[in-house]
């Protein structure tokens, strides 16, 4: 039952991840890093310092 839970999470994390990573000219097969909690924290650290350069431009 935990492992279903862990998909499930999972999923819900790398979809968007996929859409959202190449906005920010980041490859989108980084989404995977999303299946680790500490992955998914990374690559949110890392839109957000890319998007505070977008946005001093």
């Amino acid at each position: 039952m935990e492992f279903i839970v862990w998909l499930i999470v999972a999923a819900l994390t790398v979809i968007p991840m996929f859409k959202l990573l190449p906005h920010f000219s980041v490859n989108k097969n980084w989404a995977f890093a999303g299946i680790i909690p500490l992955g998914a924290l990374v690559l949110l650290w890392v839109m957000a310092m890319k998007l505070q350069e977008l946005e001093q431009r």
